[in-house]
């Protein structure tokens, strides 16, 4: 076999393995879940594989690297010069990770699957995928299902598909919309297909409908306004866009009119929106603080749910995982250099939309040939990643990795048609250049390959302690073994304290040994991860409980200091003073985690009880047996 032919082998290797990420994690559940990333981050190896034999098949390989590439490369650099100081350095392992396989796929698209026929491929597979999620959405819907594959989504009379999050799907759908708009309009394809995408993208709409999701309502809205607006203004697609709009419109109405749950959320809605909105308000004044106290670098990379704490309200008792904003999410996590490095890339990418809209449309005169491929994906992925960055205002789509691998698809093909526009961006690799990149791309291979192997195997060992007995022998062996996998998993060090401790706790001979070995894992803990206050609380209640209580005042102090407004934390800090027999101490840290948790609050209804109790059983006996004058 030529190397010619082989070159097309490994394009077509690598059009099948991006075909395959795109289509996976959606359909996975937005790969949120460990074993789905690690398919998705396997797959990209694979791309970086061929895409390095590709460089070596071709005895003059070029590269297309418009200006946005070198924001993509600086902040692939900012993320690898941010992790290595990291607080949690699992954590920020992680978020560099995802950071990278995003680059590789950005790079590998925009230098190998930059041809129409790859670009419409890819396209039509999205669009059509869309569109059965949408499906299995209206099922959902219709039918009131809480089911998402074997899963049970915490979200009722709402479609998800194949999310766990309406959000989410939301996201997904919002950016492919305006593709199968724009091909239905403006492609030149066959009446059939056109038919055919004009119909998935009447089901998309309706997936969107039935996610009732706010924020994508809004952005979705707003991007098919500016969408028809844009094709209304040109002859040759005014008349189309107008009776779309009116089906769109007209069927939106119909929809909203006949559904009685709708009917009925928008009065829920508006009777409930000033508890929501005030909710996260409070989580984004929580962020600005965050930020503020991090202005240039940010928290770290991922860390922002855990730092969290030291700045929670007194209505956020649960843990938010993400701000709900993506921009003040970026600028706590990466601060203002990181955040201003992303933005470029946006900029660049819109300038670069601006300089090809020329270039890919077609003259109005020119009415035989007035359909363009390129245009319509130009047109639509442009207004599809729109829709994303406007939704992206509420919610925190760009850390699902499904929906940020479409995401970074959609920059990279779009990146591509700068081609159309000007030849300055193609750079030839001699062979010097050739080395270089494939020792960059041999870098990036070994590292994910290795970050892959450990993570799948400390994967494996830490689903056998989930199977396992709670906090028995062998869940315990099963956790020490993933330690020793990965040893930077500060859950994994606190999950065999925990252990430890209630085994401890059960009272038998051995419970001074035990909770000493829970204490040793709690310390680990401690230095993987310094913002988790509940190291610190359990630690403090080892101490207590082997009757070290003298020594237990500072790590109760560490965990306040940590967690100032958590009823969890504040609960057990009361236990502690219950230990220490000081009621009256213990009474108001009872109280206050109760006013911060009514509900669902076992340890201070419980103790707050007993408290009570104990505090009208000493004022009895004061009274029955007063102190004489002078009596200590």
């Amino acid at each position: 076999m030529d190397r010619e032919r082989l070159d097309k082998w490994c394009e077509r290797g690598i059009l099948a393995l991006v075909l395959g990420i795109l289509v996976f994690g959606p359909l996975a559940t937005g790969a949120v879940r460990t074993l789905e990333f690690l398919i998705i981050q396997g797959l990209a190896l694979g791309v970086v594989l061929l895409w390095g034999l590709r460089f070596w098949l071709n005895p003059r390989p070029q590269l297309l690297w418009p200006p946005i590439c070198w924001v993509v490369l600086a902040f692939t650099g900012y993320a690898i010069a941010r992790y290595l100081p990291a607080d949690i350095e699992y954590v920020a392992r992680q978020e560099l990770i995802r950071i990278l396989v995003y680059a590789v796929l950005f790079f590998a698209i925009l230098n190998n699957l930059h041809r129409q026929e790859s670009v419409q491929i890819i396209t039509f597979t999205l669009i059509f995928l869309a569109m059965a999620i949408s499906f299995y959405a209206i099922y959902q819907f219709i039918t009131d299902s809480d089911r998402v594959w074997h899963f049970i989504k915490p979200y009722p009379h709402r479609g998800s598909g194949t999310y766990i999050s309406p959000n989410h799907l939301a996201g997904f759908l919002e950016m492919l919309l305006p593709l199968g708009l724009a091909y239905t309009l403006a492609g030149r394809q066959r009446p059939v297909t056109k038919v055919l995408l004009g119909y998935a993208s009447l089901v998309i709409v309706a997936g969107i409908g039935v996610t009732v999701s706010r924020g994508s309502w809004v952005a979705s809205g707003l991007t098919l306004l500016l969408f028809f607006g844009l094709l209304a203004w040109r002859r040759n697609y005014r008349l189309p866009a107008l009776v779309l709009l009116a089906v769109l419109v007209i069927g939106s109405n119909y929809f909203i009119t006949r559904s009685y749950y709708l009917q009925e959320r928008f009065p829920l809605t508006l009777a409930t929106i000033n508890v929501e909105t005030d909710t996260r308000f409070e989580v984004w004044d929580a962020t600005v603080r965050m930020w503020k106290d991090h202005f240039w670098w940010g928290v770290g990379p991922g860390h922002f749910d855990y730092c969290f704490r030291p700045y929670r309200p007194d209505d956020i008792q649960l843990r938010p995982d993400r701000a709900h904003n993506e921009y003040l999410n970026a600028l706590a996590d990466w601060g203002l250099v990181g955040t201003l490095v992303v933005a470029s890339a946006w900029v660049l990418l819109y300038l670069g939309v601006f300089k090809t809209w020329k270039h890919v449309r077609k003259p109005e005169n020119d009415f035989a040939t007035r359909s363009s491929n390129r245009f319509a994906f130009v047109l639509g992925a442009a207004l599809g990643l729109l829709a994303l960055l406007l939704h992206s205002f509420v919610d925190f789509n760009m850390h699902i990795p499904a929906n940020a691998i479409l995401a970074v698809s959609l920059m990279a093909m779009l990146t591509s048609h700068l081609r159309f526009a000007t030849e300055r961006h193609w750079a030839s690799v001699r062979l010097p250049g050739k080395g270089v990149a494939a020792a960059v791309l041999l870098a990036g291979f070994a590292y994910l390959g290795w970050q892959e192997c450990r993570r799948g195997n400390e994967y494996v060992w830490l689903e056998r302690a989930a199977r396992a007995p709670s906090f028995s022998r062998a869940q315990i062996a099963a956790l020490e073994r993933a330690f020793i996998v990965e040893p930077m998993n500060f859950e994994t060090s606190y999950a065999l304290g925990e252990a430890y401790r209630v085994q401890s706790w059960q009272g038998n001979d051995d419970y001074v040994d035990l909770a000493n070995k829970a204490m040793e894992w709690f310390a680990r803990a401690m230095k993987l991860n310094p913002q988790d206050g509940y190291n610190y609380l359990r630690y403090g209640m080892c101490l207590d409980w082997i009757g070290r209580q003298t020594e237990s005042e500072p790590y109760f102090e560490q965990a306040e200091a940590l967690d100032p407004n958590g009823y969890f934390t504040l609960a057990n800090i009361g236990w502690h003073y219950v230990q220490l027999g000081n009621y009256a101490a213990a009474k108001p840290w009872f109280e206050r985690s109760r006013r911060l948790q009514w509900k669902d609050n076992p340890i201070a209804i419980s103790y707050l009880e007993i408290v009570n109790r104990k505090l009208v059983e000493n004022a009895a006996s004061n009274e029955v047996f007063p102190k004489e004058k002078g009596v200590k």
